[in-house]
Formats: C-alpha cells, structure tokens, sequence
C-alpha cells in the first residue's frame, strides 16, 4: 500500500487510468489531445520544479540555519511575525518574478522556524500561509509572465502597466498582509 500511495506511482496509475477516458486511442488522441496538454502543463511543472530546486539550494545554503539563528525579537510573537514570510515572499517574487517559486522557496525556508516559535495550530499555520501568498502576488513587473498576459491581452503599452498592474499588484499585497495581521491579532 505504501508502494501504491507514493505520489509518484499514484500519478503514473492516474495517467494511465486517463488513457481508459480516451474515446479511442488514434494519432489525433495521442499526438493532439496529450501534445496540447503537455504543452500547456510543461511550463507550469517546469516553474514549480525549478522553485523548488531553488529553494532547496537556498535552504541548503545556510540561509534557512541563519533566519532560525536570528534574534527577531518582538517579530517572533504574535502577527509581527507575519511580517517575516511576507518581506521574504515578496522580495523573491520582486527579483524573479515568479510567484510559485516565490512561494515554494519561502515555504521551505520559513516552515523549519514555526515549531520552535511555538506557532502551531490550524488557525496560525493558515495566517502564515496567507502571510506567504501575499507577499508572493506582490510586485507583478516585467519579469513575472503574468504582467506579459495582462499587457498583451488587454492592449497596455508596457508604461500603463508600470502604472496599473504593478500598483495593483503591490497594493493587493499590503492590504492582504494588513488584513492578515487583523485577523492574527483578532483571532489568535
């Protein structure tokens, strides 16, 4: 049961429990149905690889041991600390654009420190969480390729979307992290 639980052999029998849905197995299917979709999923599979590989050459780097080490002071109690994951989150996806690296590299260096701050518990893990998801839609500029969809599909010359989605962007992260902090000091 372990052997058939493992994510790996669990999505290789969820691939090949989907060739069963295939209304007949032909070029057009196999070339056109599974070809579109690899080219649709590759990038996404692509970027979380690659933010997690980052993230584990930044944890393995020292960095995570150095932000456990660090006297944070009256950071380490209460909604301050939200503060942390969100500054990290946010200038990982201001320098390379991608939120779900931005996501999965603060995760893995950000995780090590909450049981030795005593933050456990449904309700204060989750306000991490969010703390981590707004500092990673902060920040959308040229090298996110989400600021590319908007621009291109909308018809915004690259200037009016300095001006648009990157304000938005930062602005959506603040009020995110604000109203995390809320409900820290509300709820917790």
């Amino acid at each position: 049961m372990q052997f058939l639980g493992a994510p790996t052999v669990a999505l290789l029998f969820g691939v090949f429990a989907a060739f069963l849905l295939l209304p007949e197995i032909n070029e057009t299917t196999l070339s056109g149905w599974i070809g579109e979709a690899l080219k649709e999923a590759a990038p996404i599979l692509l970027i979380t690889g690659a933010g997690g590989a980052f993230g584990t050459v930044i944890k393995n780097s020292g960095v995570a041991d150095q932000l456990q080490q660090m006297d944070l002071g009256a950071l380490a109690n209460g909604a301050w600390f939200l503060l942390i994951p969100f500054l990290i989150a946010a200038a990982l996806k201001t320098a390379q654009g991608s939120s779900t690296a931005a996501l999965v590299i603060t995760s893995s260096l950000v995780a090590p420190m909450l049981p030795t701050l005593g933050i456990e518990g449904a309700l204060p893990l989750a306000l991490v969480v969010m703390a981590v998801g707004a500092g990673a839609m902060t920040v959308s500029h040229v090298n996110d390729s989400f600021f590319w969809v908007v621009t291109q599909f909308s018809g915004m010359k690259v200037t009016d979307a300095y001006k648009a989605q990157t304000m938005a962007t930062l602005l959506q992260g603040v009020t995110t992290i604000i109203v995390t902090m809320i409900i820290w000091l509300i709820l917790v």
